[in-house]
């Protein structure tokens, strides 16, 4: 059953008239397939208008909507074979990071993405789409591998940013985002001089970055540095304001920690 949000209820309930009118049509009795056809001509238009003149709220509502694709959604719906590389050689399979052989229209390339999950199950599994240092080191093999054979690099962002616990920081979290960045820089023409600084490969492979569902700014751009970039057509951009929010709390208690300081002097 499909679901609607909130401002698509005039495009459900015209749905719903297209619904009863087919039933009645399987009955026989009367031809209204004419009828049927205009409903659904006018539903589709209408589905058009509605998201031609989305205000912010309702974007966000589309790019958090409960049934729209994930990574393995879109691997099965343009990929002709797709063959998933588990591991990253050092410590173990991150599940939110998804990456492998895969062919597009006949074009043998390198997939990378970010899988959420689409039930409460799968979401756990895949750690709600946050990348552990493991998922981090897995691309940057992956994208190694893709410039060792000369195959583009394709990646499909959709994340709310890296998974922020202990146990990451432990395995050392910053690092595999900073070493995945430099991985994307030693991709391509941006191979100036990054990639001598980790003994990098210069690959010299093109790389597409595809964002959706979540863009993540700063600490996202782990495997979404390249030069041709496809933004959906909604989404929402997190990291940057993340970072912001962060700062204004440290100044905000900065400048109340001096207020208490020349208060206590003044006492």
């Amino acid at each position: 059953m499909i679901s609607y949000l909130d401002f698509e209820k005039p495009v459900a309930a015209l749905q719903a008239r297209i619904d009863e009118l087919r039933e009645t049509a399987d009955d026989g009795a009367l031809n209204i397939d004419a009828e049927i056809e205009k409903l659904q001509q006018r539903s589709t238009t209408m589905l058009a208008e509605l998201y031609g003149k989305l205000t912010p709220w309702q974007k966000t509502q589309v790019a958090r909507h409960a049934e729209r694709p994930h990574f393995r959604d879109f691997v099965s719906g343009m990929c002709s074979d797709f063959m998933p590389l588990a591991g990253d050689r050092a410590f173990a399979d991150d599940k939110a990071i998804q990456g492998g052989f895969a062919t597009i229209e006949g074009r043998k390339v390198m997939l990378i993405g970010h899988e959420k999950g689409n039930d409460t199950a799968s979401r756990v599994k895949h750690n709600f789409g946050m990348g552990m240092p493991d998922g981090y080191r897995k691309a940057v093999r992956l994208m190694e591998l893709a410039g060792r054979f000369g195959l583009p690099v394709v990646t499909l962002v959709d994340t709310s940013g890296a998974f922020p616990g202990v146990q990451a920081e432990e395995r050392g979290q910053a690092e595999a985002i900073a070493r995945a960045t430099e991985a994307c820089l030693a991709l391509g023409v941006q191979v100036v001089a990054a990639a001598n600084l980790r003994g990098l490969q210069d690959t010299r492979v093109p790389m597409l970055v595809a964002l959706f569902g979540y863009w993540v700014v700063g600490f996202g751009t782990a495997i979404a540095l390249g030069f041709r970039t496809a933004l959906a057509g909604v989404g929402i951009w997190m990291g940057l304001a993340a970072g912001l929010l962060v700062v204004s709390i440290l100044l905000t208690w900065r400048w109340s920690a001096r207020e208490r300081i020349g208060l206590a002097r003044a006492r």
